[in-house]
C-alpha cells in the first residue's frame, strides 16, 4: 500500500456491501459473485474538484488487485486525476454523480508528475501510422496487457484537462510531451472488456484507443467529444452497440488495423448495432440535451462510421446495423495501406444531411508501412436497407485503382435524396486518380454524378436504388469507368442522363419503370 493510511471500514464486501452502499445492478451481480467493492474515499480520495485523486484511486486499484481483484467504486464526487493504471480483474465503476476528471497540465509538460509518459515506439515502424496510435500510456485510464477488465457505470469521465494533438489547441502541438495526457482511456494487448453506461465529455485525441484488445463489449455509451470517439484498432470480437456519439472535429466510431503493434493484425469479428453517430452538434449539448449546433469551423461536422484509415493489418467478418447519421459525414469502408478489407455486412441505416459521400469505398495505394506491401482487396460487401436525406453534392463512390479494382459490392434498397443543382461543368469534370491521397470522399474533388461514380471496380450490382435531386442537376446519375460486370435492377433516377460509361464490359440493366433494358458485352463507352 505504499505506507498508506486507509480506513479499513470502507472495503466492503459481501452482503455487507449492498446494505452499507445500498447499489442495484452492477454493483450487485458484481458482490453476488464474491467480488469486493473498495470505496475510493477509504484510500484518500476527496472527490471535491481540487485535490489530485489519482493516488487514491491507483492504491484502490492496486489493493483489490493484490487480493485478486474487486469493483473499485467511485461515489458522487468530482475526483480530479492524472493517469488511472488499471490492472487485471479489476472494475472501475462511476456512480451517479462521480465525475472522472482530467487534471490540467502546463502546455509544456512537467519534468515530473502529471500523466504517465507514453514511451516512443521502437525505430522502424513510427512512421508507419499517425502520431497518436502508438502511445497508451499518456492517457487518463490506462492498461496494457490485462485481462477481466471493466469501467462502467452511470458517471461521467470529463477529460477537460487532455490534449487532442493539435497546433490549434494551444498554438503547438503538445501530444508527446512528458506529463500531458491526450486521450480518456487507453488499452493495449488486453481482453475480456466491458465499457458500459458511462458518459465521456472532451475525450482529447481519442475518448477510446483500443490496440490489439480481444473480447471487447462496449455499450450504452454516450461520448460528446472533441477527437475520436472509439478507435478500435487492431482489435478482434468486438461488439459495439446502443452507442450516442456526437464528434464535429473528429469521426464518432473508427476501426483501424495500423502497424501500432510492430506487426499487422487483423480487425475482425466486429459488430456496431443501434449507434447514433453526429458531427453537427456543440461539444457537451448532446450531454446535456440541448443539442446546440456546433458553429461553422474546420473540420467540422465529421461524425459517421469508418474503417480503414490506418489499414496495415485488414478487416474481416464486419456487420453495421441498425445506425443513424445525423449532420456528418457517411459511412466509410477503406484500404490504403496494403491490408485486406473483405466481408462486411452493412444493414438498415438512416442518413440524414450528409455532409460528404453517403457511401465512400475505396482502395488505394497510399502503402504507409513495410516496403514489402503491396495494394490490399476491398471485397465481398453487402449494403441493404439505407436511407438518405439532404446529402452534399458529393455522390457514393466506389474507387480502386488500375490493376487493383474494388470486388463483390451489392447495394440493395437505397434510397438517396441529394442537394442537386450543379450545372454542366462539373458533369463534365474528368477526376484525377490520386492513388496514393489521403483517403477521404473529397480526394478526387468535385465528382460528374448525383448518385454513383464507380471506377476500377468489378461485379457491382445494385438492386431497387432510387436517386432524387431537389434541384436539377446536369450530372449522370450513375457514372462508370473501368468497370468489369455491372448489375442493375429497379433504377429510379431524375431525368436527365441516367449513365455515363467509359470502358465498362459485362453491363446489364433491366427492370427499371423508366429506363429501357440493356445489355452490353464487350467494352463500351456511351452516355445515355
Amino acid at each position: 500500500m505504499n505506507g498508506c493510511v486507509f480506513d479499513r471500514r470502507g472495503v466492503l464486501t459481501g452482503a455487507a456491501a449492498i446494505a452499507a452502499v445500498g447499489v442495484a445492478h452492477p454493483l450487485r451481480a458484481t458482490v453476488a459473485m464474491g467480488g469486493a467493492v473498495l470505496d475510493v474515499r477509504a484510500f484518500g480520495a476527496k472527490g471535491d474538484g481540487k485535490t489530485l485523486d489519482s493516488p487514491a484511486i491507483n492504491r484502490a486499484i492496486e489493493h483489490a488487485a493484490a487480493r485478486g481483484g474487486g469493483t473499485v467504486w467511485l461515489p458522487a464526487g468530482t475526483y480530479r486525476s492524472y493517469s488511472i493504471r488499471l490492472q487485471s480483474h479489476i472494475t472501475l465503476h462511476l456512480d451517479s454523480g462521480a465525475v472522472l476528471l482530467a487534471a490540467d497540465t502546463p502546455v509544456e509538460g512537467m519534468a515530473s508528475g502529471g500523466y504517465d509518459h507514453a514511451p516512443d515506439l521502437p525505430p522502424g515502424y513510427a512512421a508507419y501510422q499517425d502520431h497518436g496510435h502508438g502511445h497508451w500510456r499518456n492517457a487518463l485510464i490506462w492498461g496494457e496487457g490485462l485481462e477481466d477488465i471493466a469501467i462502467e457505470g452511470p458517471g461521467l469521465i470529463w477529460g477537460k484537462g487532455l490534449g487532442r494533438g493539435h497546433e490549434y489547441d494551444v498554438g503547438r502541438p503538445i501530444s508527446g510531451r512528458p506529463g500531458v495526457g491526450d486521450k480518456a482511456i487507453a488499452l493495449k494487448l488486453c481482453r475480456n472488456i466491458t465499457l458500459r453506461d458511462f458518459r465521456v465529455l472532451e475525450g482529447g485525441w481519442f475518448a477510446l484507443l483500443a490496440t490489439g484488445c480481444d473480447n471487447m463489449t462496449i455499450d450504452n455509451l454516450l461520448i460528446d467529444t472533441n477527437r475520436d470517439g472509439l478507435d478500435i484498432d487492431c482489435c478482434r470480437n468486438v461488439h459495439v452497440s446502443r452507442c450516442t456519439i456526437n464528434t464535429p472535429w473528429d469521426d464518432a466510431i473508427c476501426p483501424k488495423s495500423s502497424f501500432a503493434l510492430g506487426y499487422p493484425r487483423w480487425t475482425e469479428n466486429l459488430t456496431i448495432s443501434d449507434c447514433t453517430v453526429s458531427g453537427s452538434y456543440a461539444i457537451g449539448s448532446v450531454l446535456d440535451g440541448s443539442f446546440r449546433p456546433f458553429p461553422p469551423a474546420p473540420k467540422s461536422t465529421h461524425g459517421r462510421i469508418k474503417l480503414g484509415t490506418e489499414s496495415n493489418g485488414g478487416f474481416r467478418n464486419v456487420t453495421i446495423s441498425n445506425c443513424v447519421f445525423d449532420t456528418c459525414r457517411g459511412l466509410a469502408l477503406e484500404t490504403v495501406d496494403g491490408a485486406r478489407l473483405e466481408d462486411v455486412t452493412v444493414t438498415n441505416l438512416t442518413l440524414r444531411d450528409v455532409t460528404t459521400a453517403p457511401i465512400f469505398l475505396r482502395l488505394g495505394k497510399r502503402m504507409r508501412g513495410p516496403a514489402d506491401a503491396v495494394p490490399g482487396t476491398l471485397k465481398r460487401v453487402l449494403i441493404d436497407n439505407v436511407v438518405v436525406s439532404g446529402a452534399a453534392p458529393l455522390p457514393s463512390i466506389i474507387a480502386g485503382v488500375a490493376g487493383h479494382p474494388v470486388e463483390d459490392v451489392r447495394i440493395s434498397n437505397l434510397f438517396v435524396e441529394q442537394v442537386g443543382g450543379q450545372g454542366a461543368a462539373m458533369a463534365a469534370i474528368d477526376p484525377p486518380e490520386n492513388e496514393a491521397g489521403y483517403p477521404e470522399p473529397n480526394m478526387f474533388g468535385e465528382l460528374p454524378a448525383t448518385g454513383l461514380f464507380v471506377r476500377h471496380a468489378r461485379n457491382i450490382a445494385l438492386s431497387h436504388v432510387e436517386i432524387r435531386t431537389r434541384a436539377a442537376d446536369a450530372r449522370p446519375a450513375f457514372w462508370l469507368r473501368d468497370v468489369d460486370g455491372f448489375d442493375a435492377h429497379d433504377l429510379r433516377v431524375p431525368q436527365g442522363t441516367a449513365f455515363q460509361l467509359d470502358a465498362v464490359t459485362r453491363f446489364r440493366l433491366w427492370g427499371s419503370r423508366d429506363l429501357a433494358d440493356r445489355r452490353v458485352d464487350g467494352p463500351i463507352r456511351t452516355s445515355w
